[in-house]
């Protein structure tokens, strides 16, 4: 039986994605001071030289992440509409399920990775326009995408800003989940926003 070989381009791709993915989970962890070249190749089990061939800098590394960051964040929103796409029809249990998962995407490591380059993003020039960017794009597309799963119609008065405070208040519960994971506070701030918006949607329809 011969040696399988896997293709150079192949190796490629998956050495850069290893450093991508390393190189949120490092940000997460050891935020942006933490974060150097070196200690991003050895979580991702490769070498110094081997990540400086696929991001000769640490700007080009992390410039590269705060774009996959940003394509895993929406990736996670689209693949959570596709499900509510064949759930049921708008309901007070399908409207907590989806802020309870909205607010599931702003406590875990990706808003953690996101917040690590945010203020990092503050104090290099060479990260700031892009981030400034994709942080944009996506909060439409998070935007648009909790309008789609709530069933909710903007053109009615109010319902924007609902939905608007709804993604706020999930971030803001991103941020205090930083210092402190709350679970019990947090599911109580979730139950009254589903009743909250619930109510504000049935008032509009």
């Amino acid at each position: 039986m011969g040696i399988v070989t896997v293709p150079k381009q192949d190796r490629s791709r998956v050495t850069r994605q290893r450093l991508l993915e390393a190189a949120i989970s490092c940000l997460a962890e050891y935020g942006w001071a933490g974060s150097t070249v070196s200690v991003v190749a050895e979580r991702a089990g490769v070498s110094r030289g081997a990540a400086q061939h696929h991001f000769p800098t640490r700007e080009d590394l992390f410039t590269a992440a705060v774009e996959y960051v940003a394509e895993v964040r929406s990736q996670a929103m689209r693949t959570l509409a596709l499900r509510a796409s064949h759930g049921t029809r708008p309901s007070p249990v399908r409207t907590r399920a989806v802020v309870r998962a909205l607010v599931d995407l702003y406590t875990g490591p990706l808003f953690r990775a996101a917040l690590q380059l945010w203020v990092a993003a503050s104090n290099e020039a060479e990260l700031c326009p892009r981030v400034i960017d994709l942080e944009a794009r996506v909060g439409r597309e998070t935007h648009r995408i909790a309008v789609e799963l709530l069933g909710a119609d903007e053109r009615v008065p109010g319902i924007r800003e609902t939905v608007q405070g709804l993604l706020d208040m999930a971030r803001g519960l991103g941020l205090a989940n930083l210092l402190t994971d709350d679970a019990a506070r947090r599911e109580r701030v979730v139950e009254q926003w589903a009743h909250i918006v619930d109510c504000v949607l049935k008032s509009r329809r």
